[in-house]
């Protein structure tokens, strides 16, 4: 809980201690300054000076409180953020056991797990020279006798930096490194991150585009992606130039929206016709939108960012890799779990005892569910959470145990349900795949 608690004070220091504000104060005691030393060379007069140098106090006094007072905000937040690291840290006693480290044969799954976030992050010459450098290096054999050529020199370097036009997916782990400096993995990213900055520029075309392009993937998928993206161009020019800041033509306001409705969301309607219905329906209340029953579907305060995600999450999808980058999940993972891990260690440590079960944590981890990936059940009968090994079954009345608690109430083939007066046969208990 300290750690998720910490990542709350994250986010409150990423809002509170930002300089913009105090930037844009010393802007304007810039800009004043300026101004009134034009005035002054124009002039050219000690009277004016005097009045001009008389009239300026009083600005650069109240600019200057307003920057103090921005700073000593940024400067407040900075101290409660050392509050709070200082808490959540002093909190944690003990240290971990470092005889067994159970990463040290997966040197290669690391290697990966970093040379794909740097792809991701579109960091392409850091994950070269990572990958470069993380090859073994062979031995130099001299030959005293001979000299190499500038070819043979440089034959290496060539085979190491030759990219392949195979694209990696999450589900392989390459034995070569170089495999990741695919130069179609990298043009792919390249391209996911042009469309994401379009995105945040608010021009959904390059991302329509691509929809569009995929339209057979992401349907089989199941995918609302092309549809969502055209639904909020729609919206988007329904708003008006006023709104969007694009030109005040017959191709923005009310009638580009109707135009473009027209165009594109007829093959959505299998699919989506109550939506359509609902944004067509939405023309008659322009003058009025705020006060319509549909004002509700053109609030996009958070549609591009929504959006923005979905397409992430999409795109990689289409490439086999998940949506987020596992070195950063598992990192984030990590630290949110170290305090109890420690805490646990420490107490196991004092009381004589070790830690004996192989397959599961002895305590609950405090995660998001932003990173719950897998159902949980715990079975209500033993108190403890199924496995692959004891997986969860439901009985033919509807409540579920674990395997093994049925076994123990079972007497020979029949059983009876602890929750409920049904009877049945062990055969009936269908397993459930989690």
């Amino acid at each position: 809980m300290a750690m998720l608690q910490l990542q709350k004070d994250v986010e409150k220091l990423t809002r509170s201690a930002r300089l913009s504000d105090a930037v844009e104060d010393v802007d304007k005691i810039i800009e004043l300054l300026s101004e009134a030393r034009e005035r002054v060379a124009a002039a050219n007069d000690p009277h004016t000076t005097s009045l001009t140098l008389t009239k300026l106090q009083n600005p650069i006094r109240e600019g200057l409180d307003t920057l103090n007072n921005d700073l000593r905000n940024v400067h407040k937040a900075q101290k409660d953020f050392e509050k709070a690291l200082k808490a959540a840290f002093s909190k944690t006693k003990g240290t971990l056991p470092t005889d067994h480290d159970p990463m040290e044969s997966h040197e290669t799954l690391i290697n990966r797990a970093i040379a794909m976030h740097l792809l991701r992050e579109g960091q392409f010459g850091v994950a070269s020279t990572f990958i470069n450098e993380a090859q073994p290096q062979p031995q130099p054999q001299h030959e005293p006798s001979s000299h190499p050529s500038p070819a043979t020199l440089q034959a290496p370097l060539s085979r190491s930096v030759t990219p392949t036009d195979e694209i990696i997916t999450d589900a392989d782990i390459p034995t070569d490194l170089n495999a990741w400096q695919s130069q179609a993995l990298q043009t792919a990213f390249a391209e996911m991150y042009s469309i994401l900055s379009s995105l945040k520029n608010r021009d959904l075309f390059p991302a329509i585009t691509w929809a569009r392009t995929n339209c057979a993937e992401l349907e089989a998928r199941g995918s609302n992606l092309e549809f969502e993206l055209c639904k909020l161009q729609y919206i988007w020019l329904f708003k008006g130039p006023s709104f969007n800041g694009l030109p005040d033509s017959s191709q923005n306001g009310v009638l580009g929206a109707l135009q473009y409705g027209k165009e594109n969301f007829g093959r959505f309607q299998h699919r989506h016709l109550k939506e359509i219905q609902k944004l067509s329906c939405a023309l008659l209340y322009s003058s009025n939108l705020g006060m319509s029953p549909y004002h509700s579907i053109f609030d996009i305060t958070q549609a591009f960012e929504e959006v923005a995600a979905s397409f992430t999450r999409e795109f990689c999808s289409l490439l086999g890799l998940s949506a987020e980058s596992p070195l950063y999940v598992a990192a984030t993972a990590g630290t949110l779990a170290l305090p109890q891990l420690v805490k646990y260690t420490t107490m196991t440590k004092a009381k004589g005892t070790e830690w004996t079960t192989a397959n599961e944590l002895a305590f609950e981890t405090p995660l998001p569910k932003s990173m719950m990936y897998h159902s949980i059940f715990v079975c209500p009968v033993s108190k403890e959470q199924t496995t692959e090994a004891n997986p969860p079954v439901i009985l033919p009345c509807g409540h579920v145990l674990a395997r093994e608690s049925l076994q123990k109430l079972a007497k020979g083939s029949r059983y009876k349900c602890p929750y409920c007066p049904s009877e049945g046969l062990m055969k009936d208990a269908k397993e459930i795949i989690l």
